[in-house]
């Protein structure tokens, strides 16, 4: 992204969705980051990238908290170029053999974050994508989700994100006229806190496929399921 945009990223806190947050101020774009905790968001941040740093809790789970974050939102900018939706959790017991183990309280805690809230912030951002002109909505997803590779086991988790890439599908077709482009990206098994110590992928890996997707030109692809660029089976 060479011009400044105005980015929106989710689960900021940390990891993925921490490490694109200090790369796209490094960028010199202006960047709200949101999760909830505001300081701990601030406090991971270099005090030199603050300039052009804004900070919002949001819990994606919480109806309540989206409803305050729209008010808030309409406050801080008309237009919004990209949302990354990184927020998520990751619930099942790995560790668990027998089938459907995880329990429906769990599926639905896991639904509520890593879809409902992405469904209800898209609705939230629209209106001010729809004035960049050229928005872009990246949702942060896994191929755990992969129907074309489904395996077995964390069934809240690999629903969550196969329901996520159809939203990506559907929001794709629904807002291509409207020239916002919506891809889902898997960044792949990386060293984060969720992905743990012995993922073969680092921070800046899994960071820059998702950004390559945020930066996606207007002749480039939409309603895609990505990784460093390129195209996976959905």
């Amino acid at each position: 992204m060479k011009k400044e945009k105005f980015v929106i990223v989710t689960g900021a806190t940390r990891g993925l969705g921490l490490g694109c947050v200090v790369a796209l101020l490094k960028q010199g774009h202006r960047v709200l980051a949101t999760g909830r905790s505001p300081q701990a968001i601030r406090n991971a941040i270099p005090s030199e990238l603050h300039e052009k740093l804004l900070v919002e809790v949001l819990d994606m789970a919480s109806p309540a908290s989206l409803d305050a974050f729209q008010t808030k939102l309409a406050t801080l900018t008309p237009s919004v170029d990209v949302l990354i939706n990184n927020a998520g959790i990751f619930v099942d017991d790995q560790a668990a053999k027998a089938p459907l183990s995880t329990s429906l309280e769990d599926l639905e805690r896991t639904l509520r974050t890593n879809l409902m809230g992405p469904y209800r912030l898209c609705q939230i951002a629209l209106p001010h994508l729809k004035r960049s002109g050229e928005g872009r909505i990246v949702n942060v997803s896994s191929g755990l989700g992969q129907l074309s590779e489904m395996g077995g086991g964390t069934p809240a988790y690999r629903i969550s994100k196969t329901a996520l890439n159809g939203l990506t599908a559907l929001l794709a077709a629904e807002l291509k006229s409207d020239k916002i482009l919506v891809n889902s990206v898997c960044p792949g098994w990386v060293r984060t806190d969720m992905g743990g110590a012995s993922a073969p992928r680092d921070l800046a890996q899994g960071v820059a496929s998702i950004l390559w997707a945020a930066e996606i030109p207007a002749s480039g692809p939409t309603g895609g399921f990505l990784r460093d660029g390129k195209a996976l089976p959905w």
